[in-house]
């Protein structure tokens, strides 16, 4: 059973609707409702009255949980596997509508969409099987890699100012938050204890950043485990545990602040 949850930056937890499947990560929309994904498919979830409603993705039926919303909600961006067997970054109206390709290479999966409309981070692999972290124009023109020295990058995110890129970066086995400038420079490590740190989301006000953290010796970013869900100070600082549950792929692989930055969205799984 999946369990869409809300939950301010105090602990404060609502569970908005329960589920017999499984659907995974949301985005909080500006009108009123979350986005998630399930079976391939993307579904929109209104607050007031929670149900899963499709959204049409045309032929992009092979759709993973790297998905999300453009700054002024118009726009839904997408990360599928159906045109090129491998994942593929495609944007698309937000109601629903036929997707158009952004990423020419493959595999490349979303993850963040600056402030200001104009620039898209995401982590792929080019030519070899490292994955790492990327920046392009919202078309996919410009692309280019901000950092090449970690052995994997996922979860890259804007700062709410857009002057930074959040990401996880694993390090001889280590995996810890990291931030870095859009010019690459200015490399900053924001976490450094022993669990095993994913998917840092930036609040939209500036004052948090939340991520999930996994038990020390986690490989990956798998489902099904016992994990927590930590706040910190967005300009860096000591981490607090804000929840405990069951899930980790799928809880919060994608941006799920609401736009005032009061709550974020979750899922939790049943064991």
């Amino acid at each position: 059973m999946s369990e869409l949850c809300l939950c301010d930056p105090s602990g404060n937890l609502e569970v908005l609707m329960t589920h017999d499947g499984h659907i995974e990560a949301p985005n909080w929309h500006p009108d009123g409702y979350l986005v998630v994904n399930g079976g391939g498919r993307i579904f929109r979830v209104p607050l007031d009255a929670p149900e899963l409603l499709p959204i049409d993705t045309g032929f992009a039926d092979r759709c993973n949980n790297d998905h999300g919303l453009s700054p002024d909600g118009r726009t839904l961006v997408i990360s599928d596997a159906n045109e090129h067997g491998k994942s593929c970054i495609y944007t698309l109206p937000v109601e629903g509508g036929a997707p158009t390709k952004v990423t020419r290479r493959q595999p490349s999966w979303w993850h963040g969409w600056s402030p200001d409309g104009s620039l898209l981070t995401y982590v792929g692999a080019r030519g070899d099987r490292v994955v790492k972290p990327f920046v392009s124009n919202v078309d996919g023109s410009g692309e280019r890699c901000l950092i090449e020295t970690f052995d994997h990058v996922d979860g890259t995110d804007f700062s709410a100012d857009g002057t930074w890129v959040w990401f996880n970066g694993e390090r001889d086995g280590q995996v810890d938050l990291w931030r870095i400038r859009l010019d690459g420079s200015d490399l900053q490590r924001m976490t450094d204890g022993p669990s095993v740190d994913w998917f840092p989301h930036p609040s939209p006000d500036g004052r948090h950043v939340i991520w999930i953290a996994y038990p020390p010796g986690t490989e990956g970013h798998p489902g099904g485990l016992d994990v927590s869900l930590w706040i910190m100070p967005q300009d860096g600082g000591a981490g607090t545990e804000l929840v405990a549950l069951h899930g980790g792929q799928g809880t919060m692989n994608v941006p799920n602040w609401s736009p005032d930055g009061e709550r974020f969205a979750f899922m939790r799984y049943s064991r």
